[in-house]
């Protein structure tokens, strides 16, 4: 069995200070194999907020794959944002901006959706969806980590990133089995496969793992134990309200059949209006 921990908008910078302690020892204590952060580290990519994070991060104790989101560009420095986009990112996080982490019979392929040109939007470039293809593993389950989503539900006011239907149908004949992504700042993953026309694909889309906007309502990471077909996924949640988290929900999936089905399911409903946005926000 393979344990991933997947995360994603800490938002150093307008975080919740008083849950810091809180997530690094649920993070810690999950002992998992590989932690994916999908973005979204920084604020606004200042370098206060990406050394409040890297510090972050060197306190987990497994290893850390890592890939941007758009907050983690400067917003109001315009030269920077188009010249250098990712200068503040590499020098505090890792050169890398699209890694690939191997643990056991699971591969975590790493792809960076950000567009500097776009404040919220994200982009899939084609070259990126031909070396995803290119890497994936036939004898081990392939996750695509990036930070926005490939799909999304239809009550999300925001746009889709360019070329994400291409690639999440090119990504899933060429065997993608699980999508990790971010953004949206709402929990979705059932409520997706039993609309998607990519069955094949599991999209586990998180919350906020650490951001202090109210409208979000909580804070919240996933843990997921692979065991060849079948998934376990603890979702473990925060309430705004609340000074920690509570006992995780259990969410239990199997691709034996040839596509995702879930079973056994805790609640899956999706948040909202944490989707909603507007160009000063945080999303």
């Amino acid at each position: 069995m393979t344990r991933i921990l997947h995360l994603s908008d800490l938002h150093f910078g307008f975080h919740r200070k008083e849950l810091i302690g809180p997530l690094l020892d649920r993070i810690n204590r999950a002992r998992a194999d590989i932690v994916v952060a999908t973005g979204d580290l920084t604020h606004r990519g200042r370098p206060g907020q990406y050394e409040k994070a890297a510090e972050f991060l060197e306190r987990i104790t497994a290893p850390v794959m890592c890939v941007p989101g758009n907050h983690d560009v400067p917003l109001y420095n315009v030269p920077v944002r188009f010249l250098l986009p990712y200068s503040g990112y590499k020098q505090n996080i890792s050169a890398e901006l699209a890694p690939t982490m191997q643990s056991g019979q699971v591969r975590v392929l790493g792809l960076n959706s950000v567009d500097p040109f776009r404040v919220q939007r994200g982009v899939i470039r084609e070259g990126q969806i031909g070396r995803v293809i290119g890497s994936l593993d036939p004898l081990s389950t392939n996750i695509l980590a990036l930070h926005h989503p490939l799909e999304q539900l239809p009550q999300v006011d925001k746009e889709l990133s360019r070329r994400a239907p291409e690639a999440l149908a090119r990504l899933e004949q060429a065997g993608v089995h699980i999508v990790l992504s971010g953004h949206l700042h709402v929990w979705a993953s059932d409520a997706l496969l039993a609309r998607t026309a990519h069955p094949k694909v599991l999209q586990i889309q998180v919350g906020t793992a650490l951001c202090a906007r109210l409208d979000d309502r909580q804070n919240e990471f996933a843990v997921l134990d692979i065991d060849g077909t079948e998934l376990t996924v603890e979702r473990h949640i925060a309430p705004m309200d609340q000074p920690d988290f509570q006992p995780p929900l259990i969410q239990r999936y199997s691709r034996a059949s040839g596509i995702w089905e879930g079973f056994d399911q805790d609640s899956d409903i999706p948040i909202l209006p944490g989707a909603t946005e507007t160009v000063f926000s945080t999303a």
